[in-house]
């Protein structure tokens, strides 16, 4: 297949051979054993090039992806002969880990100290997406919809309330609690629904319980940048109360009288037998959370 592939990519033979390091005549025979065993021509052949049939584009797509995983197997199976090393991708939502991921990642660290663990700041859409591709191993996110998918894993590790984050300078930063029917008055500010659907869902579900019309004047793809526009002033956002520890004394924090039933904060991951490194990095962020609660 690997043969295959790279004929097709260069459409020629002899720089397909150069690049590979094989001989012409091992390439195209390879290829042509790979078309007897299919039973179908993957290439036409020309004088000069090759071109793919219509069946050999469809073949290509498919060869390309089997490859990818195959890599991510030997990676993995590597990793494991090799006494715990590689490397552990996780996805994160910097505002809701701040407390989890820290001392998550220094026991891990403890125990598979050559393991690297590399760190992926990303909305909630991109976390998804790189869980399905295989590029993250783990997401710390909302519970959202992630524990209805079909091929997923949801573990809960805390739950957040909610609060109203202002300017310092605001008038509502003197302190005390503050209820949603007051925000008709102000600029809302919030998340990329687009990015965090389940903040659109999360202030759906507030508005409609508070029986208020709210509608979002501004959207923010990151937590900087959002934290850097209610300290300056240009509005406020309904967010986690974990926030505190991203912006510091940037923002006061209001608690609001509105009740509502808190966010739950875990850690998702694709359905599949663990291998060692990846069991224990779950179990070191079930033990920080337990010792948390």
């Amino acid at each position: 297949m690997r043969y295959f592939i790279e004929v097709a990519l260069e459409e020629n033979v002899t720089r397909a051979a150069e690049k590979l390091h094989v001989s012409q005549p091992a390439l195209s025979r390879q290829v042509r054993d790979l078309e007897e065993e299919l039973g179908f021509a993957l290439l036409e052949r020309s004088a000069k090039s090759v071109a793919l049939t219509e069946a050999g584009r469809v073949f290509l797509d498919e060869a390309s992806e089997v490859l990818k995983r195959l890599e991510v197997g030997i990676a993995a199976a590597r990793a494991v002969a090799e006494g715990g090393s590689g490397e552990l991708h996780i996805g994160y939502a910097p505002s809701l880990t701040v407390k989890i991921l820290p001392p998550t990642i220094r026991a891990f660290q403890a125990e598979f100290p050559k393991v690297k663990v590399k760190l992926h700041d990303l909305s909630s859409e991109e976390m998804m997406a790189g869980l399905r591709s295989g590029d993250l191993d783990f997401a710390f996110m909302l519970e959202s919809k992630v524990k209805a998918l079909a091929g997923f894993r949801f573990e809960a590790l805390k739950r957040e309330g909610l609060r109203l984050a202002v300017g310092n300078e605001h008038a509502l930063a003197k302190g005390g609690s503050v209820s949603l029917g007051r925000l008709k008055k102000e600029t809302l500010l919030g998340f990329d629904l687009k990015e965090y659907p389940e903040y659109g869902d999360l202030l759906g579900r507030l508005f409609k319980a508070a029986k208020v019309r709210l509608k979002l004047a501004e959207q923010h793809e990151s937590v900087s940048s959002l934290v850097a526009a209610v300290e300056a002033g240009m509005g406020v956002a309904v967010v986690t109360e974990s926030l505190a520890c991203v912006a510091g004394g940037r923002v006061t924090l209001l608690e609001l009288e509105e009740e509502m039933e808190c966010l739950v904060v875990g850690i998702a991951w694709r359905e599949r037998a663990l291998l060692a490194k990846e069991a224990a990095f779950l179990d070191k962020a079930m033990e920080v959370c337990r010792g948390d609660a």
